[in-house]
């Protein structure tokens, strides 16, 4: 049973609305709300607390493109959580392709390294008891209709995804979008890896589907946010099966910590050529997702930016 949880990226969209699902379960006790901008938190916070009519939820501050604001986040945990949902990401910003002091990009930052960081430290300090949720998502596998291409990795090799994680992959052609789908297949193979080296836990990556009401399209290019948010979303994608509420997508992740059927290690998404309806094993529409030296060189990868 989940009792105390932990969202990254609670403060607005998928994150607060996940929040808000799982208070209204009878069993829950507490949900860790971690923000990195404490105004927002608050503000998210006393949201959920009216709604919910449950004052249940506490802010850590956390910036998850910062390693060392992780680290002081785990420091000060009162309490083990059951449940870690790792909801915060995006398409890194104005700058994704930027590298970082740790020399990663923005993007890679912002969706993957400071939730390696995260799990880590949660588990070296034994505050981690149940289950582990990496929000992944369909252009891991890529998605033809979106116009976004599977991962073309030559090798999976430990330098491969190196270059994936910093960029260099990429060279003069970086596309966030493509980008986006390679860091997520990336982060979707640490998560593979991990259920191997920690059975005690389940780590599993769920995408939210193509969901409306996100944050994430705030990122993109002024005439591509302005599309999907505004034409693409609401209008033209659910016609395609390419999007639903922002209920439905906050509740794949509810489902995600709670459904007891769910396999560790597998990546749950929808089927092939939609965003939406019901979820699948994704190593059945892309293979290499089952590879398990290639999930060993994603995890191998993604730490050698880790001090």
């Amino acid at each position: 049973m989940n009792k105390i949880i932990m969202i990254t990226g609670a403060n607005a969209g998928i994150g607060k609305d996940t929040a808000r699902q799982l208070a209204l379960i009878k069993n829950t006790e507490k949900i860790y709300l971690a923000c990195r901008n404490p105004l927002k938190a608050k503000a998210a916070k006393k949201e959920l607390e009216d709604i919910t009519e449950r004052p249940i939820f506490e802010i850590i501050v956390m910036d998850v493109s910062d390693p060392n604001s992780v680290r002081n986040a785990v420091s000060k945990l009162k309490e083990p959580v059951d449940a870690l949902i790792m909801n915060a990401g995006g398409m890194g910003g104005k700058n994704p392709e930027k590298l970082t002091k740790d020399g990663v990009t923005n993007i890679t930052a912002a969706n993957l390294l400071g939730h390696v960081v995260l799990v880590n430290e949660m588990l070296k300090e034994n505050k981690l008891r149940n289950v582990v949720l990496f929000a992944s998502s369909e252009a891991a596998r890529g998605v033809k209709k979106m116009g976004m291409k599977r991962p073309n990795l030559k090798t999976s090799s430990v330098a491969e995804f190196a270059s994936v994680f910093d960029g260099t992959a990429f060279k003069e052609k970086f596309d966030p979008m493509q980008v986006y789908g390679a860091v997520k297949y990336g982060g979707t193979m640490w998560m593979s890896s991990m259920a191997r080296k920690h059975p005690s836990i389940k780590f599993i990556s769920m995408s939210p589907g193509g969901t409306r009401g996100t944050e994430g399209f705030n990122d993109m290019p002024f005439l591509q946010r302005i599309f999907f948010k505004y034409i693409g979303m609401p209008v033209l994608l659910p016609l395609m099966g390419l999007s639903h509420s922002l209920q439905k997508g906050a509740n794949r992740f509810v489902d995600g910590i709670n459904n007891t059927a769910l396999k560790s290690g597998v990546f749950y998404a929808s089927k092939e050529d939609v965003l939406t309806g019901s979820i699948v094993d994704q190593s059945t529409i892309f293979q290499d997702l089952k590879n398990e030296k290639y999930q060993d060189n994603a995890n191998e990868a993604i730490h050698r930016f880790i001090n």
